[in-house]
């Protein structure tokens, strides 16, 4: 067993939840921590800027008044996702709020920075960044991260095209620190193969958008129980970087899902002028054929962790444990 540090030691289930552009929020954080898994959100989620700070309080507040109701089931820690992008005018103050409230974990992502691995570490915060293969996962460490998130092929948004197995297994040649996979995991079953694999988290993000506490609209979670992985498109038109893409939003879109033009990478924006890109245009993972309704996280949660127990079951059972 690897030793974590105490923020992700402090996880019950072995699941982060991936921080949603536009959807996250306070209210899904909150429910994700207090069901078992790592709530996230992006900071940039919060606009305008200054309701950064309010809806950190809220959820600081709301996790405390939850463990100190409940101190035999503690929340798992929550997440907070920082755009590292020249185009991220907010890092700095998203920065400041994030050590001003000691946010337990910090994800970063499109890019690494010496100093914002300063500023978590300043008051013990854990750095996960996201990569996409093995050369910025070196880079990222090299800069400072504690851990790394191994977004393999199949994520939701913006995601690789390296298969799970061949990315955990370069990454794990050198690293043995906090590592999660995402690509496809929808199941309790596929959260004990991230774990087999190699990782220590799985990390989940489009069966999260079919919950009640996701601020996405009714259409787009109706949309996510009624499709499967042939209904995913793999593009980089909509902000410059590849990424996975529900068809019939591209197609209501007035696009043709099958012959969508390549995007200038060297354009790519990550602050406020994709909102609405994101808005019309829904970000979704190969993994949505185990969604088959729209529940509270709550719910979903419990059954990851009915499957997760099947799963070990069956596993000990086959080996003969």
């Amino acid at each position: 067993m690897r030793c974590l540090p105490a923020a992700l030691n402090a996880v019950p289930f072995p699941v982060i939840g991936s921080p949603l552009f536009i959807i996250s929020n306070p209210k899904l954080v909150i429910a994700q921590c207090i069901s078992g898994v790592v709530g996230a959100m992006p900071a940039l989620n919060a606009r305008p800027a200054e309701q950064l700070q309010d809806w950190l309080i809220e959820i600081t507040e709301a996790l405390a008044t939850h463990n100190a109701a409940h101190p035999d089931q503690l929340a798992a820690p929550f997440a907070i996702n920082q755009i590292v992008h020249k185009s991220n005018e907010r890092l700095d103050h998203d920065m400041a709020l994030c050590v001003k409230y000691q946010v337990p974990i910090i994800i970063t992502s499109l890019g690494a920075r010496e100093d914002v691995n300063a500023a978590a570490h300043s008051y013990g915060g854990v750095v996960l960044h996201d990569v996409i293969n093995n050369r910025h996962a070196h880079k990222a460490i090299e800069k400072g991260a504690d851990g790394l998130i191994a977004v393999a092929a199949g994520a939701g948004g913006h995601a690789g095209v390296k298969s799970p197995f061949a990315l955990v297994q370069e990454i794990r040649q050198w690293f043995d620190g906090p590592l999660a996979l995402s690509g496809s995991i929808a199941t309790g079953g596929a959260v004990l193969a991230a774990q087999a694999m190699g990782a220590d988290f799985a990390y989940i993000g489009s069966a999260f958008i079919a919950t009640h506490e996701a601020r996405a609209s009714d259409a787009y979670k109706q949309a996510i129980v009624d499709s499967n992985s042939d209904d995913i498109v793999y593009s980089n038109l909509f902000t410059g970087v590849h990424g996975n893409y529900l068809a019939p939003s591209i197609r209501a879109a007035g696009l043709d899902p099958d012959h969508l033009p390549q995007s200038d990478p060297s354009k790519m924006n990550f602050g406020g002028d994709r909102t609405k890109a994101w808005k019309d245009i829904w970000g979704c993972g190969q993994g949505i054929g185990a969604v088959t309704q729209v529940q509270s996280t709550a719910e979903l949660v419990t059954r990851l962790k009915a499957q997760y127990a099947a799963a070990r079951a069956r596993l000990c059972h086959v080996v003969g444990i």
